[in-house]
């Protein structure tokens, strides 16, 4: 799993290269030349355009739940299945990245995650029954999954001294594409004719979208597997865009093996790899279940079904300014603990509010919930902070998101299951709440100053 990031290494020590005349002066290997200034843009809008659509595949489903039960015939329970499987996928389907990565290269696994959440969405509302909309649901997020983990990597890889800024650019991203698909889905089916399947499958046009920035990055996959021939040409090119030029800070600095020692990591060797893994897993609980099951809450409560659909919006627009804030603001302290803990407190507050009067407040219950789902954009930033190594995210962003996935399984399916068999939300809301409590302690452990790769020598 090493292999895809063997360029980033590179660039994070070309700078130290640069600045010795010798090298300078010495006759140079001709290579490949450094990626040019339209590469380096395109990547900032294929970052965009694929971070806009991470959610509309849940959140869009999300907002007509109601809908899609009644006409396939689901039960509660199965309906917590189908909000489960977003899980389910990112976990299996997650693993798998580094790998694809490593032989394709990173934009074409990123490039064909886009077209498989194209194919998914179209396919899926016109299966005809529930198992063909779960296995399309499953290909959607197949491409989700995929995506999710080589972020990180093509952020570390492409601005090694600009993670907190673009990690809030694609988090910011992200949340705009999460909120306009709950806002939008019901006026669109609206406007569709009033019929849930067109309204869910015009959200592949934007990920068929999504597929072009990184048709062209597709080609060049292979110039990142001769670091040294691209460092050679680097060096003789002085006029080289900034962002393919990024300071050399320590922190970014790989540290040399000693002479025998083995490249990957012992990833499981690290506390802090175990603590940002159940941070991302129980945080992506409380995600998904706030995406799957918040608008059924407040339709329950009296509230109507285009409202609902707006205050789910709310608490996903929240992550829009919030997830451009918190990792700017996370890379800037030497420990990010209690903005976790801060985001678990909104969360808890937000749970009471739906138990104690879910109609009556749910403007503020929507706010608050919103700024407590921004514990997805700190768990990236933290996947970039706790490695020093380019390699060293692609395995930390692989091992935390799959094995955070695989914990967040069961929380939208006991939802369901707890929700038809007590008929109501009683139960669902004290669930909710106690995941919280642990959440907020795995991520003050997680926000600690120290890195993955010291803990897995030790």
């Amino acid at each position: 799993m090493m292999d895809p990031m063997a360029s980033e290494e590179t660039r994070t020590t070309t700078p130290t290269t640069e600045r010795t005349p010798a090298a300078t002066a010495a006759p140079r290997e001709p290579g490949p030349a450094a990626p040019p200034g339209w590469a380096t843009r395109l990547v900032v809008v294929g970052i965009v355009l694929a971070a806009l659509n991470l959610r509309p595949a849940i959140t869009s489903l999300g907002a007509l739940l109601e809908e899609v039960r009644d006409g396939l015939g689901m039960s509660g329970s199965v309906a917590g299945l189908l909000t489960s499987v977003p899980s389910l996928c990112f976990a299996v389907f997650g693993v798998t990245a580094p790998r694809l990565a490593r032989r394709f290269g990173p934009a074409a696994v990123v490039c064909a995650g886009m077209a498989a959440i194209a194919a998914g969405l179209v396919v899926r509302p016109y299966t005809g029954g529930t198992p063909g909309f779960l296995a399309a649901s499953a290909l959607a997020l197949m491409g989700i999954a995929v995506s999710n983990v080589l972020m990180p990597v093509i952020v570390k890889r492409w601005f090694p001294d600009r993670v907190g800024s673009m990690t809030g650019l694609y988090s910011m991203a992200l949340a705009l594409g999460t909120s306009v698909a709950a806002a939008a889905t019901v006026p669109l089916t609206g406007a569709l004719g009033g019929n849930w399947q067109p309204g869910l499958a015009v959200w592949a046009a934007l990920a068929a979208l999504a597929v072009l920035p990184w048709l062209p990055l597709v080609r060049d996959r292979r110039a990142p597997r001769s670091p040294s021939r691209r460092d050679t040409a680097r060096e003789g090119q002085p006029d080289a865009p900034p962002e393919a030029q990024p300071a050399a800070r320590p922190e970014d600095r790989p540290a040399a093996p000693p002479q025998g020692q083995p490249a990957a990591l012992r990833i499981t060797r690290s506390r802090t790899a175990w603590a940002l893994a159940a941070f991302f897993g129980l945080q992506a609980t409380a995600a998904y279940i706030t995406m799957g099951w918040m608008a059924q809450i407040f339709r329950d409560a009296g509230v109507p079904a285009g409202t609902a659909g707006v205050l789910l919006a709310v608490t996903m627009v929240m992550g829009v300014p919030l997830a451009f804030v918190i990792p700017r603001l996370a890379t800037r302290l030497p420990h990010q603990g209690p903005i976790a803990l801060v985001l678990g407190v909104c969360g808890l507050a937000g749970y009471a509010g739906l138990y104690l009067a879910p109609a009556a407040g749910a403007w503020a219950w929507a706010l608050l919930l919103g700024v407590s789902n921004c514990a997805f954009p700190l768990a990236l930033t933290m996947v970039g902070m706790r490695a020093r190594t380019g390699a060293g995210v692609a395995q930390l962003s692989a091992f935390a998101q799959s094995t955070g996935y695989l914990i967040s399984i069961p929380g939208p399916l006991l939802v369901g299951v707890l929700y038809q068999g007590s008929g109501g939300w009683g139960l669902p809301i004290a669930l909710m709440s106690a995941l919280m409590v642990p959440q907020m302690v795995v991520g003050y452990l997680a926000g600690r100053d120290r890195t993955v790769e010291d803990e897995a020598k030790r």
